[in-house]
């Protein structure tokens, strides 16, 4: 069983002046403000204008003749709406697909006799990710702030894995059914988010601010994988088979979800920008068969499932 420290503020480089700033902004409140009487750094002043929000060969459409013709400004808000969409994929999974399956496990709502260790754990995990929530806020109004675009984050659907989670859980056929497609969910997201986050954390292409989110974000996220793959494990151990099948098809149902790029948002952003063409290339994109899943790397449930015996029985295509 993986433990976890008592819940305290992401790790990092104090070094680093951006990862610094990040860390600041994240802890401030008007206690330590009234009495630590010293400035502090400023996300807003180690923005880079000159840098990208989001890299280029993750926009599903980066290869399309109405993007490459677009003015540099259309692009670049592309490339912002990106980051925000970004910001909210993950906040929208933190909070309403990882908390709800950490809270089950937490209330012992499988009536699996986890004991206080797992409870503490999950506490933490929960904790850390209300500071993921406000770091990745963070990261979209300094973004919104020195672009000087509304962007707000309401402006777009419910992302697409938390669509898909609110479909399964509607179609169970009773609580116990919905907690376990939570749990699935859940299982799926906190084991594979740091795949997404690595998508940006090291792209050098793009805002210092952003890959600093991110990167401070994962760190994190490779002990909660840990945490979650464990309790996967206890939990499947004291599942009947019928449950045990709603699990394995919960999985191979939220990372289907989880690797897709999410064309309602975009077609969503290219509504909003009225850009000319906009709504074709994001057709065109979603229908192109060449195109790859955004997030191609689930190591970690592939490693879970084999531990379980069951990596053979899932109607799903292992990379």
């Amino acid at each position: 069983m993986t433990t976890q420290n008592i819940p305290s503020l992401p790790e990092y480089d104090p070094s680093d002046p951006v990862e610094s700033a990040v860390v600041t902004r994240l802890a401030r409140n008007w206690g330590q403000r009234a009495t630590v009487k010293k400035p502090e750094p400023d996300l807003d002043a180690l923005f880079d204008l000159g840098k990208q929000d989001y890299p280029d060969e993750l926009l599903p459409f980066a290869d399309h003749d109405r993007f490459l013709r677009m003015g540099k400004e259309q692009r670049n808000q592309l490339r912002a709406w990106a980051w925000i969409a970004f910001n909210k994929n993950v906040m929208d999974i933190e909070q309403y697909v990882v908390n709800p399956g950490f809270d089950l496990v937490a209330h012992d709502a499988l009536d699996t006799g986890l004991g206080d260790t797992f409870a503490v754990a999950v506490h933490q995990a929960m904790v850390d990710e209300q500071y993921h929530t406000l770091m990745h806020l963070n990261a979209s109004a300094v973004t919104r702030r020195q672009r000087g675009w509304a962007m707000p984050n309401n402006a777009l659907p419910d992302v697409l894995t938390l669509r898909r989670q609110r479909a399964a859980t509607a179609e169970a056929a009773d609580p116990r059914q919905r907690a376990i497609t939570t749990f699935a969910f859940m299982t799926v997201a906190e084991i594979s988010i740091s795949s997404y986050l690595d998508l940006i954390s090291e792209n050098d292409v793009i805002q210092p601010v952003n890959r600093a989110t991110v990167r401070l974000h994962n760190r994190d996220e490779y002990c909660h994988a840990s945490i979650a793959d464990d309790i996967a494990a206890v939990v499947y151990d004291t599942l009947n088979p019928g449950d045990r099948r709603l699990f394995l098809d919960g999985l191979v149902d939220a990372m289907t979800a989880f690797s897709s790029n999410d064309y309602s948002t975009w077609h969503t952003i290219v509504d909003i920008l009225d850009l000319d063409g906009g709504q074709a290339m994001i057709d065109d994109a979603e229908h192109d068969t060449r195109r790859s899943a955004l997030v191609q790397d689930f190591g970690g449930i592939h490693k879970l499932c084999k531990h379980l015996g069951v990596a053979g029985e899932m109607s799903y295509e292992w990379a």
